[in-house]
């Protein structure tokens, strides 16, 4: 039988269905690898062995009778730490939710158990999802599987670094400016952020709302287009949720790329762009061509205003959205203070870290009065010229095709030094924020240093199924991609 650990998580769903593997055997295999990788890769906050056990045993009762039948029944997952679990532990590897236990599930991990999954635990991230490395977090880095000297990127970087090391076969991510989709590229997994209000976002902890998104990260792009199958839906508790006609993406699957009509911005391969990096990328259009579908150049516009647009509305909805966390309600209060208002103050200063400060502040400030026209109103216009930007492009084009990132996963302690560099790193990835776009990142090649390559592929609104046709016929091309999983020997 093939290795556990080498296998995706419909061939492991598939496995357990036949009963050649139990659920218990998948949970353990998972729980061994983290044992065996974790004290290098950090990339769980916790980890809940006796409850993914216990679960295990109980999805299996339910295949057995026949109850459970999907194909990713009984197969462990992670979760990242700012989707809320009902009874685990949800930090948003911040000091001020340390503690803080959810009375509830988000509706992304309720479909998930629903459809059998085994939750191991929860994986590590930038604090609120604020940062592009998974080094602001306050439980400390997470290191990338590939070369353990440098990032998985972020936010989702833990989960990415989970799915890498073997450590899951599938994670929720959550994607406010390219958190699913930089991290994928930096760690070699597939990774999709869908349409926004596809998945609901009813119990995500809120950074940018207008923004947020959650979203699967994966061994490939079949385990994703069947996660996303699962996930999407609409919900009443979220205001933002959208009701579909078509949720039925692993239709898509089929691995041909003829008639795709494909193109590649100008705008980015200019500067800033590793050599490697765009020659791996458009190796990956030139196969697509090669197997039928057209490829062109053009100018998309509007690139230079995403990062200032993006950090503007992202920092403003910031600064409100964690308003709440003030030490009254829950999650960490300072110990010593005279009164409320010193009470706030020590509560926050202690509670949030540098990243997370510098974001409320800015974000404060483009809202205060006299800097809002300036600003934050300016910002929201940009946006709107984005769109308008895409739109134009989807009319001649059903693929946009480029990198994820700038660059290959940089080493640990480089981005910190200098955080506007870190926020430039975004600049393939956040206009599908901006916009409302579904973005997919898949592996596609390793640099000189053997880091991996991720290739981006956006579409229109709602049209999840061209991205996966797209991934999949290139799949097709690449051949399976392995991950940097050690076997039971440790190789």
């Amino acid at each position: 039988m093939q290795d556990i650990a080498q296998m995706t998580a419909l061939e492991l769903g598939k496995k357990i269905q036949e009963r050649e593997v139990s659920a218990e055997e998948a949970v353990r295999a998972c729980l061994t690898q983290i044992q065996r990788e974790e004290t290098q890769i950090h990339a769980f906050v916790s980890i809940e062995e006796e409850k993914a056990l216990a679960r295990a045993r109980q999805v299996q009762k339910q295949i057995d009778s026949g109850a459970l039948a999907g194909p990713l029944a009984g197969v462990p997952a992670a979760v990242k730490d700012n989707i809320c679990t009902e009874g685990m532990r949800t930090t948003c590897s911040s000091r001020i939710l340390s503690d803080f236990v959810p009375a509830y599930s988000a509706e992304a991990v309720a479909r998930l158990e629903a459809a059998g999954a085994v939750i191991l635990g929860k994986t590590n991230m930038d604090e609120f999802a604020m940062g592009s490395t998974t080094e602001t977090s306050y439980f400390g880095p997470t290191k990338n599987p590939w070369k353990r000297t440098h990032v998985p990127g972020g936010s989702s970087g833990g989960s990415c670094a989970a799915v890498a090391a073997g450590e899951a076969f599938y994670a929720l991510g959550s994607d406010t400016g390219g958190s699913i989709r930089q991290p994928s590229s930096f760690c070699g997994v597939t990774g999709i952020k869908p349409t926004y209000g596809t998945i609901s976002r009813y119990g995500l902890i809120a950074y940018g709302s207008s923004l947020d998104q959650i979203g699967p990260i994966a061994r490939d792009t079949a385990d994703c287009a069947a996660l996303l199958e699962i996930l999407a839906s609409y919900d009443k508790k979220d205001s933002t949720s959208i009701c579909r006609e078509d949720y039925h993406f692993t239709e898509a699957l089929t691995g041909e790329a003829k008639g795709l009509r494909i193109g590649i911005p100008s705008d980015y391969l200019g500067q800033g762009l590793d050599e490697g990096v765009k020659k791996a990328v458009l190796a990956g259009a030139e196969g697509l061509k090669e197997q039928g579908a057209s490829v062109e150049y053009f100018d998309l516009g509007m690139v230079p205003y995403a990062i200032p647009a993006y950090y503007v509305i992202a920092s403003a909805e910031a600064s409100s959205n964690l308003s709440r966390f003030d030490g009254i309600k829950y999650g960490y209060r300072a110990g010593e203070y005279e009164d409320l208002h010193e009470m706030y103050k020590k509560t926050r200063s202690e509670g949030f870290g540098p990243e997370v400060k510098r974001r409320i502040m800015l974000g404060a400030f483009v809202l205060s009065s006299g800097y809002y026209d300036a600003y934050y109103l300016k910002a929201l216009r940009a946006k709107a010229l984005i769109k308008k930007a895409f739109d134009r492009a989807f009319e001649r084009f059903d693929i946009i095709l480029g990198p994820a990132a700038p660059s290959t996963a940089p080493a640990l302690g480089e981005s910190l030094q200098d955080p506007m560099k870190m926020y430039l790193g975004d600049i393939y990835t956040v206009s599908a924020n901006l916009a409302g776009l579904p973005g997919l990142c898949l592996p596609c090649a390793t640099d000189e240093a053997g880091l991996p390559v991720g290739m981006q592929l956006m579409a229109d609104c709602f049209q999840e199924k061209k991205l996966f046709r797209a991934a999949s016929a290139y799949e097709k091309i690449r051949g399976r991609w392995r991950l940097p999983i050690r076997d039971k020997e440790g190789m």
